[in-house]
């Protein structure tokens, strides 16, 4: 049983609740920090998350335990090719008894919606997410209905298996805020892990983690994030390197200023939990990948050539002006 805080204001309770949540997943998930704190960010942010990685490597179990550990409702939404739009949205359905259609609830009308495998599905049933992703709601039979706060969908993906995918649109891809590479643990995380089934751990019951926060501190600690201050300084330099990213000769298509504002929540959130009061380049050099990332479209001479989206953000880092 959660017990709320009893000044949901004050930032430091915040952060240690938030910080908990990390604590609450590292019982289910070893070696995937870096995972686990952009979930965190991104829900901070109110945004969302891709998770790239091979099959095995827990994408799926991290955020089922994320989702258990904010003790949010959460569903899980398998996509395949023949998933459709109202699979995931919910459709009308004609009520015989009353003789009128009413409107039955998709799944993603949650906290927390795990999109699994989401580029097995056609691009029709992707297109389901975007009003989600972005409005915050779902439209039908001209209704607008609104989606719980808060919100956030986890989609997964494997890199490496083509057949029977289909690649997700850009418009698709903009909305996520963030997209995490999941990759193979080191040794010892790896002997960790087996050490930690050795000992009877269950990736299907996570039994021992506990929810440590309420939807209400979640959202205060959503507000606190964004009043993070920012400096005009920082700014200027968030758009330098969004249009150094399309001066890149390796680059078709460079960050949009959709995904500057996405870069500058990430930063106040990334600063929030660090007990920063304002925004420095140095936040904005940490989340600039994973916010970026997959909004690079690279020439394909570029990708040929084995060019990969991470190293030209890299050096664009290196090569903007830092502000003092």
């Amino acid at each position: 049983m959660t017990t709320p805080l009893t000044n949901p204001s004050d930032d430091a309770a915040l952060r240690q609740a938030m910080h908990r949540v990390r604590q609450e997943v590292d019982k289910a998930v070893i070696g995937q920090a870096g995972t686990v704190t952009g979930l965190l960010v991104s829900l901070l942010a109110r945004g969302h998350v891709l998770l790239e990685g091979v099959p095995g490597v827990a994408k799926t179990l991290v955020v089922r335990s994320f989702a258990r550990a904010l003790g949010l409702d959460t569903k899980r939404v398998q996509f395949t090719p023949d998933l459709m739009p109202g699979d995931v949205t919910g459709s009308l359905v004609y009520d015989a008894r009353t003789g009128e259609f009413e409107f039955r609830e998709g799944p993603v009308f949650t906290n927390l919606l795990l999109a699994d495998e989401v580029n097995r599905t056609p691009p029709k049933t992707q297109a389901a997410l975007l009003e989600a992703m972005e409005e915050r709601q779902i439209s039908a039979d001209g209704v607008s209905r609104p989606l719980p706060d808060p919100f956030l969908v986890a989609a997964t993906q494997n890199p490496i298996e083509h057949e029977g995918t289909y690649s997700l649109p850009e418009a698709q891809l903009d909305r996520f805020l963030m997209k995490l590479v999941v990759a193979m643990p080191e040794r010892d995380a790896e002997v960790d892990v087996l050490r930690l089934h050795a000992g009877g751990f269950s990736p299907r019951a996570l039994t021992g983690i506990q929810p440590v926060v309420t939807p209400e501190e979640i959202r205060a600690a959503q507000d606190a994030a964004g009043r993070v201050d920012v400096t005009d300084d920082v700014l200027g330099y968030v758009v330098d390197l969004a249009r150094a990213s399309r001066q890149s000769p390796s680059v078709q298509l460079g960050a949009s200023p959709r995904a500057s504002t996405a870069l500058l929540a990430a930063a106040k959130a990334w600063a929030w939990l660090n007990e920063s009061s304002a925004v420095t380049p140095d936040h904005v050099q940490t989340m600039l990948v994973p916010v970026w990332r997959h909004r690079l479209q690279l020439r394909p001479d570029a990708e040929m050539e084995g060019v990969s989206a991470d190293a030209v953000l890299t050096a664009v880092v290196q090569q903007t002006r830092v502000p003092i």
